[in-house]
């Protein structure tokens, strides 16, 4: 239990790390385009992490716990992979690299776990409980297809993410940017789409709505209120605000001076912000409640019959077997907690590479960036994929930028921090293992 309580702990360590390294993610482009000061940019995004305790699920949580078999691991796996994500956190902190702390977990945890296949049965073949001979690379869960066609999960659907998130974000701010621009035109083409698109996006949310029987565990006695309040619901809602409020601004945006829309973009980059803010912390706190409900399952599988008390009673959900997941309201309200106070502490050295370094950023820019950012956060978090807010952010400036032209993009900056992208879970990976490894030495 004692090692549990150690995960546990460096588990939420972690996600503070995670606040303060990811913090430039939500408040680079506010902070460059001064519409907030540094000090308030922090206060807005944490209290954003914060809020989307109440907004998302547990669905990205869940596929971080399945990044390697639990039945065939050790407390010990977990503990090399939490200590090698923060090492690599802190050090990519301490040199400005916005480096991925989504892939840092998840090449931590996938690294320790290959290590202690190794160490435990060699590279040759052994035959599991399941009576089927099994090898060493298997004990990482690197691809499962999707229930009745449904989006696929593994490791292998993360690391693609690697290269398609900041793609999405990249031509999701593109043709944000695209449309802002015709929009401040006095032409009529502009207005009919916009108008289109809002029709579209009412049509579109409307019909993904979860009506309040197909809802599992209402959270309010109004019939009403659950069906608003659902973390499903609560999203698509914000989706559907953020394109409206958007297409509201560009009906207006080419009846107003310069000085007007200036002040006007201000404005809505407080709403973008927030938005990415949200997507960060629904996103990124999710993966160690992951890390967090795999420890606790290997604890019970390699004690059992012991008894769990209620405030550590964590249930890993089995779509296959029909189980539903259990977790504990502490474990949620602790990892949001957790990166809320990180954010807070800020993260300056990532805040000008992400603000000033990749590409000019101005009110219009920023508005676009978070925008397209937010949305891509909250479409991937949908599909239960976790992947990387910086390299979702990142992208989104760049897809701005190139809306200048192609020289506007510093590409030097940004072929640094690919290869940091690259690297990430490779070298986590490795780290971890070797964690193990010295680690097993000391712990049984």
């Amino acid at each position: 239990m004692t090692l549990l309580i150690i995960i546990i702990v460096l588990a939420l360590i972690f996600d503070y790390i995670n606040g303060f390294h990811d913090a430039a993610n939500a408040i680079a482009t506010v902070v460059a385009t001064k519409v907030l000061t540094p000090f308030q940019a922090v206060l807005w995004a944490a209290f954003f992490n914060f809020l989307a305790y109440w907004v998302f699920g547990f669905g990205v949580a869940d596929t971080v716990a399945k990044t390697a078999h639990t039945m065939e691991i050790n407390l010990v796996v977990i503990l090399a992979g939490v200590i090698a994500a923060i090492c690599w956190n802190l050090l990519t902190w301490w040199l400005g690299i916005p480096s991925s702390s989504s892939h840092t977990l998840i090449g931590g945890f996938a690294g320790a776990a290959v290590a202690h296949a190794i160490a435990v049965h060699g590279f040759s073949g052994y035959v599991g409980e399941d009576g089927v001979t099994h090898y060493w690379y298997e004990i990482v869960s690197w691809y499962k297809a999707g229930k009745d066609g449904g989006m696929p999960s593994g490791v292998i659907i993360i690391i693609a993410f690697i290269v398609l998130a900041p793609l999405l974000g990249a031509l999701a701010s593109y043709l944000i940017s695209i449309w802002l621009l015709n929009a401040s035109r006095k032409i009529i083409g502009p207005k009919i789409f916009t108008v289109t698109l809002m029709i579209a996006t009412v049509w579109l949310v409307s019909n993904l709505m979860v009506p309040y029987a197909d809802i599992d565990k209402p959270r309010f006695a109004s019939h009403f209120w659950s069906v608003a309040f659902d973390p499903h619901n609560i999203k698509w809602f914000l989706v559907a605000f953020i394109i409206l409020t958007v297409s509201a601004f560009c009906l207006i945006f080419s009846s107003l001076n310069l000085h007007q829309a200036d002040a006007a973009l201000k404005k809505m980059q407080l709403l973008s912000s927030a938005a990415f803010s949200l997507g960060h912390g629904g996103n990124d706190s999710q993966k160690v409640m992951g890390i967090i409900a795999a420890a606790v399952a290997v604890y019970i599988h390699t004690n059992p019959g012991v008894h769990m008390d209620s405030w550590l009673d964590v249930v890993l959900p089995n779509d296959d077997l029909g189980v539903k997941g259990v977790m504990p309201g502490w474990i949620p309200l602790a990892c949001y907690s957790a990166i809320a106070a990180g954010t807070l502490s800020g993260g300056w050295k990532i805040v000008k590479t992400m603000g000033s370094k990749i590409t000019k950023v101005t009110s219009f820019e920023g508005v676009a960036a978070e925008t397209a950012g937010a949305l891509t956060l909250y479409f991937t978090e949908h599909l239960k994929i976790p992947v990387s807010t910086t390299h979702t952010i990142t992208g989104s400036i760049i897809g701005v930028g190139l809306t200048k032209r192609v020289s506007a993009v510093r590409w030097g900056v940004t072929v640094s921090l690919i290869w940091a992208w690259i690297l990430t879970i490779p070298i986590s990976a490795i780290l971890a293992g070797l964690v193990y490894f010295v680690l097993s030495v000391f712990i049984s």
